[in-house]
């Protein structure tokens, strides 16, 4: 199997599949509802529905960066994007949804690269931002490794609602 193959295979477990660590992202969003997604429960910790937009904004990043081989700093509003309004129902179902497609466009683009693609540096220079100044293979691998991070989150997050 291709290694590209292979980061697709951990990128579909972590997203929506069998991941080794646990629930996959999407088991620990089944089933919440829209006030569950936007609840702050706890001082100074980003609720469901941030940490989901978050994610949305993060793998857009990605795809872009592979898209186009560069690398650019985020602002902070890009990086945490701001909860819709109202924040009902269907606005979290629009925010699953985004998600979802965001996840496909990036794997889209994870597919049109060649093994020989993974090693290729993303941009001219390193920069002090996460994720920039990296290759293909390190960026691919640190979606993964981001949406089980915040994945864990949203499963402790959700327990506050058991």
């Amino acid at each position: 199997m291709a290694e590209t193959n292979r980061i697709i295979d951990q990128l579909q477990r972590a997203f929506n599949g069998d991941a080794w660590s646990g629930p996959s992202l999407l088991a620990t969003l089944q089933d919440m509802t829209a006030a569950q997604a936007v609840a702050q429960r706890l001082p100074q910790v980003h609720s469901i529905w941030e940490i989901v937009l978050h994610l949305t904004a993060w793998m857009r990043v990605a795809e872009q960066r592979i898209r186009e081989n560069r690398s650019e700093e985020m602002s902070a509003a890009h990086d945490w994007p701001a909860l819709p309004q109202p924040a009902d129902e269907a606005a979290w179902q629009q925010a699953q949804q985004a998600l979802a497609a965001a996840h496909g466009a990036l794997l889209a683009a994870a597919a049109r690269l060649s093994d020989a693609d993974l090693d290729r540096e993303i941009g001219a220079t390193s920069m002090s931002t996460p994720g920039t100044g990296t290759t293909n293979y390190v960026l691919l691998h640190g979606v993964a490794q981001h949406n089980l991070y915040h994945a864990g989150q949203v499963a402790l997050l959700k327990k506050v609602f058991v």
